[in-house]
């Protein structure tokens, strides 16, 4: 009986891990970073001028890169861990 309750929290805590929404954000905004930050490289003079002489797209892209690794790295250092369920109540015996 132990092992049909053991392979259901299995799957569960594999389910959990893949669904860690630190992940998905994280690669998100890191995705996004580079792509800003590629289009900040190449950005042109009138792109610049009109963000009043502000590389947006440069800097934007280097926060999102910033912010998107440090969502992924609490991922890996933090990993989520299946809750673990509380002992029961077992009353002594009572003579």
């Amino acid at each position: 009986m132990s092992q049909q309750t053991a392979q259901p929290s299995t799957p569960q805590s594999a389910a959990a891990k893949l669904f860690d929404l630190r992940v998905l954000i994280g690669g998100l905004f890191t995705f996004y970073g580079v792509v800003l930050i590629i289009a900040g490289i190449f950005a042109s003079a009138a792109e610049i001028q009109k963000a009043s002489g502000i590389n947006i797209n440069l800097w934007m892209g280097i926060g999102m890169l910033i912010i998107g690794l440090l969502f992924l790295l609490w991922w890996r250092l933090n990993p989520m861990r299946p809750p673990v369920p509380p002992a029961h109540d077992v009353e002594p015996n009572t003579q």
